[in-house]
């Protein structure tokens, strides 16, 4: 009897567990429940850290566009309303330098070649000329050069310089995300540091749909360490709330 007993608290802890495990945000309630599921992951930090996240998990709630849940979490956190100034843009400045001094044609042929300022920071650079760009031949254009660059170079010694490898696989990464485009995403992802993080699987669910199914693997890879995976989680899921979901 008593092992009998034993085995049925096995099975349904098992069955808790594995329920636990597969976690997903339904549809129609999904914003509320990611949510919920970012702060549960932001609950094992120490408090300073939680105190540092905070501001910024209450500025994503804010890009769903839903007042009362941001009110509702306003009030739960204790937090005063947001007014936070724009950050200056400075690639989209040096961007706009570019084009108005050499035009779109002189824009790319500066990128290629690495002048100033594309000297520093040039993937960045480029991926807000795309965003600037008049029209969907230029951001082609400007895309597939930005393809381009990212590739190995080899030097005289045959060593591969990817010293911007990463930094346009993120660039274009998120440009594909925004312009829901699958097979570039993936192209771009494939060239970052980190293809597999969260932030990246939960920006390919905005092409794709559900990124609620990403609920339990936010909660699961919480951490007490630091605040990356937050931030991981509030920037992945932050295109969804605020851009919602790719036509399909």
């Amino acid at each position: 009897m008593l092992r009998a007993f034993l085995i049925l608290c096995a099975v349904f802890s098992l069955d808790v567990t594995a329920r636990a495990d597969t976690q997903t945000c339904a549809a129609a309630s999904e914003p509320s429940c990611m949510f919920e599921a970012i702060w549960a992951a932001a609950s094992p930090l120490p408090p300073e850290k939680k105190a540092r996240i905070q501001p910024f998990f209450l500025e994503t709630v804010g890009q769903a566009g839903d007042a009362a849940l941001l009110q509702q979490w306003q009030a739960r956190l204790g937090a005063p309303a947001i007014h936070r100034s724009p950050a200056v843009d400075y690639a989209v400045d040096q961007a706009r330098d570019v084009v108005a001094e050499s035009g779109w044609d002189g824009f790319e042929q500066r990128a290629r070649t690495g002048a100033v300022p594309f000297n520093t920071g040039r993937p960045e650079i480029m991926a807000a000329g795309v965003r600037l760009a008049p029209d969907a031949v230029t951001k082609r254009r400007l895309t597939q050069a930005m393809f381009d660059l990212a590739q190995t170079k080899h030097t005289r010694g045959g060593m591969g310089d990817d010293f911007e490898k990463s930094d346009f696989g993120h660039a274009l990464a998120e440009l594909s995300m925004r312009a829901c485009d699958l097979s570039g995403f993936d192209r771009a992802v494939a060239m970052t540091a980190a293809p597999d993080s969260l932030r990246y699987a939960l920006w390919r669910a905005r092409i794709t749909g559900h990124a609620g199914a990403l609920a339990s693997r936010i909660r699961k890879e919480a951490s007490a360490d630091d605040t990356r995976h937050v931030r991981g989680a509030l920037e992945g899921y932050a295109p969804v709330a605020s851009l919602g979901y790719c036509a399909r």
